[in-house]
């Protein structure tokens, strides 16, 4: 077995970094579809097109590892594709509106990664304290988003961190509903989830 570590990621083969990113491409797919408890090693490994559950065993130091692994990945796609569009807006409140559209609208590029993420982490293993960083990292992002806006006189005066709250935990609902309904409108549920912060965070005029 591999432990997750940046020297052992240092010494890995092109080909086991592939087989890595397929085991975990696998697991995103099962964990989106059966959810966290059902997703076990024999699952991925079909998923996977792997012959035994060996061979996850000989990449990752167990289930936790993986699920490192998982949200490691989710939250890189996510990044890639959200960061370019929220640095291309100018003020607070057009970043804020950015951030949240293609929040949202990431599931219809990735329809499995969210909906992994929000399993993975509602059900974190003992031992997996650095995913619950990873989550409070993001919650830390938007507290400072809220606070940048505030302070350049874009949004009115509020809790920035309740507003923090409030706004993780829409985002989650509606990737909660999308599992639930596959098909729906992203594009409307984002559009309507932005102007309802716009307003909630503007300031009176």
């Amino acid at each position: 077995m591999r432990a997750n570590s940046s020297s052992a990621k240092q010494g890995r083969t092109v080909t086991e970094e592939a087989r890595r990113a397929q085991i975990v491409a696998a697991a995103i797919e099962v964990i989106a579809d059966l959810g966290y408890q059902k997703a076990s090693f024999a699952k991925i490994a079909q998923a996977a097109g792997l012959s035994s559950t060996g061979m996850i065993s000989y990449h990752f130091a167990g289930k936790d590892d993986l699920m490192r692994a998982v949200m490691a990945e989710v939250l890189r796609v996510a990044e890639a594709y959200m960061g370019p569009r929220i640095t291309a807006r100018e003020t607070p409140s057009e970043r804020l509106r950015a951030y949240i559209e293609s929040n949202v609208e990431l599931l219809t590029e990735y329809p499995k990664h969210l909906p992994a993420l929000i399993e993975v982490a509602g059900n974190l293993a003992a031992g997996m304290d650095d995913l619950g960083r990873s989550m409070d990292e993001t919650l830390n992002l938007h507290v400072r988003l809220f606070e940048a806006g505030q302070e350049a006189g874009h949004f009115r005066r509020f809790d920035a961190r309740a507003m923090a709250v409030a706004l993780r935990g829409a985002i989650d609902a509606v990737v909660t509903r999308s599992m639930r309904e596959p098909g729906m409108d992203v594009a409307t549920y984002a559009r309507e989830l932005a102007d309802i912060f716009d307003l909630a965070t503007r300031t009176e005029k």
